[in-house]
C-alpha cells in the first residue's frame, strides 16, 4: 500500500533504473582542512609542481608564493590564492591547478553500539545509512531508535534524535550526513540484561520472562 512517503509498484515485478540525475549525488564542495594531503601544479614552472601536505594549523608553504592558508578552501579556490600570491612575486600569468590527493579533515565520527567505532571519511553520499555500514553496521545492543547526530552550525551546537527502524521502513528520509558530525548509537540496557540472564542460566526450554526495573 502507497503511503504520500512510499510508492508501492503493483503490477512492476523490478525496480525501474535510475536516470542519470539520480547516479548523480548533489555538488558538496571538498574543504581542505589540516594535514590533507594536496598536489599544486603550475604551469610551465614545474620547480614549482609539487604534493604538499597542509600543516596543523591549515597552511601551506610554496617557494615564491609564500605561506598561505588552506584551511576551508575548496581546490579552486586555493588555486586562485597561489596565483595571486605568484603575481605579486611577478610571475607572469600563472596557472595553477590544485587536487586533493587525500583528506582526514572531512571525516564523520560514529561512536556507541557499532561493531567498529572510529572515523570515516566524508564523501558527497554520505548519509546515516551509510556511516553506519561504515562501521560495520549497528552492534548486538544498539538501540536503532536511538541514533543522535551531533553537529555544529554556525558556532552552534546541535542534535538530531533518528530511528534508524523507520528509515529503513521509508517513515522518512536517511538524513546526510557532514564532516565533522558525530554519530552516537545508544545503548539498549535491556537486551544487555537478557544477554547477563542468559549466561547465568541453565539452557533454556522455555522462553525467558523476566520483570525489567
Amino acid at each position: 500500500m502507497s503511503t504520500p512517503r512510499l510508492t508501492v509498484l503493483q503490477d512492476d515485478p523490478t525496480l525501474p533504473a535510475p536516470t542519470r540525475s539520480d547516479l548523480i549525488a548533489e555538488d558538496r564542495p571538498a574543504l581542505i582542512g589540516p594535514l590533507d594531503t594536496i598536489q599544486v601544479d603550475v604551469f610551465n614552472v614545474p620547480d614549482l609542481n609539487k604534493e604538499m601536505q597542509v600543516d596543523a594549523s591549515g597552511r601551506i608553504a610554496m617557494p615564491l608564493a609564500g605561506t598561505i592558508d588552506a584551511r576551508g578552501k575548496t581546490a579552486g579556490e586555493l588555486a586562485n590564492l597561489i596565483e595571486d600570491a605568484l603575481r605579486a612575486r611577478y610571475v607572469r600569468d600563472p596557472e595553477v591547478t590544485v587536487n586533493i590527493k587525500s583528506s582526514v579533515s572531512q571525516v564523520v565520527t560514529v561512536d556507541g553500539q557499532v561493531v567498529e567505532p572510529g572515523l570515516y571519511p566524508v564523501t558527497n553520499q554520505m548519509t546515516l545509512m551509510r556511516a553506519i555500514a561504515s562501521a560495520k553496521g549497528l552492534s548486538e545492543f544498539a538501540r536503532e531508535e536511538d541514533i543522535i547526530i551531533l553537529r555544529t552550525v554556525q558556532g552552534r551546537k546541535m542534535a538530531g534524535l533518528y530511528n534508524v527502524g523507520a528509515i529503513r521502513r521509508g517513515a522518512y528520509d536517511d538524513p546526510q550526513i557532514y564532516a565533522n558530525d558525530v554519530i552516537i548509537v545508544g545503548d539498549s540496557p535491556q537486551r544487555r540484561l537478557f544477554r547477563d540472564l542468559v549466561s547465568l542460566s541453565p539452557v533454556l526450554a522455555a522462553p525467558l520472562i523476566a520483570i525489567l526495573q
